[in-house]
């Protein structure tokens, strides 16, 4: 019998309705239950309302071995198509746990490749909703292949158009790859895991008794592995901060950045900077505090919140534009440079860098963390990490040195040293090669018998050297600037930078001490 075109609309129709239910009402309510939304929940929450233009979505396995002949659900456990944030074309994908358990199979991970060559091409972001069993072990190899092939595309789109991996379930064995090779990382409390092999195989292996909760949760990657760069309570959380983060973000690397108008006056002024800083030198204080005093209306989108704290990295606008800022953070270990803060923050600046993000790092830095597990992990090479990235990177660089600014790390956070475009010191800034005491103690030892005069020699080396003015009379520091002001002059520098052009040799890349 003859088709009516509207029973092709009505067959269209009915098929849609059919892929839309993914895996069945059943499982739909077990994921709810489970305090998930489902896959396209998420994406509706995720992008503009309206905005979603699925593609792919009749796709299927081609897989007929154990039982898999004839059991097909359209879409094959992901979500694929375009949409926009803030009205800006973004690229996802969505994995559907009530389908196969979101497994990736071959013609699963096609969809995904798709997508990810879609954003290349297009210049748009990618935003990757993870939710998924792993392999698909009915399909063997084929599985293995497909995740090669979104790892290869992972690194094609690397530093081209910003990849964001969102994990709202489980993420585990070779599935955890892709999103290690994305710009961010976020994950669900509670609801979301990450690890290579699972609880029962670390048994086996190492004898080790974990749950999956220690060994890949979210409190584990944001504190200890530092694989997620933040976490957040449910999936609505979740999906409004990375639309949030989005709008910090240009939609490809030779795209304009998102200026948004603004109403905080660019000329204000803060007083209570000032005083941010004790008398006492040994003395902690928050420069979080600074940061969000320079930042338009206080907002700073952090990253890495809680891993490694004595580094501050994430983004700020400065009168509209957004800028990317690394502080040293003296609340924790006096803001020294370690292993880990050395790493967090190189991979910050170098994100910054790929994506023509301008940074702005504040210093107050008493040098790199001494100790024999320090040097035994490798400190030398990990704070090179920093080093480099900063050395390397070509955007605008506006640095801040608050207070201490002491030996190797005063070189490498940002100095004049290292191409920084503007450096400006506060009256407070100390910079030497270290701190009176241990200057004096190698400078007279001869003299460390006699408590008066080692005294006198400190109180005279802190007012000789323990200041800013040395290095601004070398041209070290552009400027000794009054506190209160610094918003104005950060901002300042920043707009007068917006034409810099600076390139490095020409080379295929560096090779970054890893």
């Amino acid at each position: 019998m003859k088709h009516t075109g509207q029973d092709i609309i009505k067959e269209l129709q009915d098929r849609r309705e059919q892929a839309r239910l993914g895996g069945g009402t059943t499982r739909i309510d077990r994921q709810h239950a489970a305090g998930k939304l489902t896959a396209r929940e998420r994406i509706d929450v995720l992008l503009d309302p309206g905005s979603f233009e699925e593609i792919d979505m009749f796709v299927v396995h081609r897989t007929r071995d154990f039982g898999m002949d004839g059991n097909t659900i359209a879409g094959d456990g992901v979500i694929t198509g375009s949409g926009r944030i803030n009205g800006r074309l973004t690229y996802v994908f969505s994995q559907d746990f009530t389908v196969f358990g979101g497994s990736l199979s071959a013609a699963h991970a096609s969809k995904i490749v798709k997508v990810l060559k879609l954003a290349i091409q297009n210049g748009a972001p990618v935003i990757g909703l993870n939710d998924s069993g792993g392999a698909r072990i009915q399909e063997g190899v084929d599985s293995l292949g497909g995740y090669a092939d979104v790892f290869l595309q992972n690194a094609l789109a690397s530093g081209v158009v910003p990849q964001i991996s969102v994990i709202m379930g489980p993420c585990a064995g070779g599935a955890v790859y892709s999103p290690a090779m994305t710009d961010f990382t976020f994950m669900v409390r509670g609801s979301s895991y990450m690890f290579v092999t699972g609880p029962d195989v670390v048994k086996t292996v190492t004898s080790e008794e974990v749950t999956a909760e220690q060994l890949g949760g979210a409190e584990t990657h944001t504190t200890i592995s530092s694989v997620a760069d933040g976490a957040f309570d449910n999936d609505l959380e979740a999906l409004a901060e990375i639309r949030r983060l989005v709008g910090f973000l240009p939609s490809h690397n030779a795209a304009g950045l998102p200026h948004l108008a603004c109403d905080d006056n660019p000329a204000r002024t803060t007083p209570a900077l000032d005083s941010l800083i004790p008398e006492n030198t040994n003395m902690p204080y928050d420069m979080r505090e600074l940061v969000t005093s320079l930042a338009d209306h206080g907002d700073f989108f952090e990253l890495q919140e809680d891993f490694a704290k004595n580094i501050l990295t994430g983004f700020v606008r400065l009168n509209g534009s957004p800028v990317g800022v690394v502080a040293n953070q003296p609340m924790v270990l006096a803001g020294c440079l370690d292993i880990d803060s050395s790493r967090k923050a190189a991979r910050f600046v170098r994100f910054c860098d790929a994506f023509n993000i301008s940074i702005l790092t504040l210093v107050d830095v008493p040098g790199f963390m001494p100790g024999t597990a320090q040097e035994y992990g490798g400190i030398i090479k990990h704070g090179a990490k920093l080093l480099f990235a900063y050395a390397e990177a070509t955007v605008p660089k506006v640095t801040l040195i608050t207070r201490k600014a002491y030996g190797g790390a005063y070189d490498v956070m940002s100095s004049k040293h290292l191409r920084g475009d503007a450096n400006y010191a506060w009256p407070t800034a100390e910079i030497a090669v270290m701190g009176a005491k241990g200057a004096v103690e190698i400078l007279y030892r001869s003299e460390l018998g006699d408590a008066e005069k080692i005294a006198a020699r400190t109180a005279d080396y802190e007012t000789r050297f323990a200041n800013p003015f040395i290095a601004a009379e070398r041209g070290f520091v552009d400027d000794v600037i009054i506190p209160q002001n610094s918003r104005f002059r950060i901002i300042q520098a920043f707009e007068k930078l917006r034409g810099k052009r600076q390139q490095n040799p020409a080379k295929k890349f560096g090779n970054i001490p890893l």
